[in-house]
């Protein structure tokens, strides 16, 4: 079986953990939330590692970095709902801290995995113009 690019991402593998454990997290939202809160954060968690796949699906660096900047973009929605849960007591302080340090590390590697894209879309320019 044919592993594609992007799960190979260590970025992907840790948006897929942060997916199952916001997922675990709704679980304790009253059922009030079901079409609000609950379902913003699991999409928004869905969307970063969704994104991060799709990107990898286009071919210049520029196309790929786009994709990752929506990836982080998705990512600071779900702390932004991690906040507002917090603020409403759905979830506690110690729960929001530690997905808040899954959140950083996450987005420290959308940040190397863009600079990385994007080195690659200037390389290949630079390649053209040299021709």
């Amino acid at each position: 079986m044919r592993l594609y690019s992007f799960e190979k991402l260590d970025v992907w593998k840790l948006s897929r953990r942060l997916m199952k454990e916001i997922y675990q997290i709704c679980e304790k939202f009253p059922d009030s939330e079901k079409f609000g809160l609950t379902s913003q954060v699991k999409r928004a968690s869905i969307s970063i590692s969704s994104n991060i796949a799709e990107g990898s699906s286009r071919k210049s660096g520029i196309e790929q970095a786009r994709y990752t900047e929506i990836a982080f973009g998705s990512l600071l929605e779900v702390l932004n709902q991690l906040i507002l849960a917090n603020d409403l007591n759905y979830i506690d302080d110690q729960i929001l801290n530690k997905e808040r340090l899954l959140i950083e590390e996450i987005g420290n590697k959308l940040n190397k995995l863009k600079e990385v894209q994007l080195s690659r879309s200037a390389n290949s320019s630079n390649k053209q113009i040299n021709k």
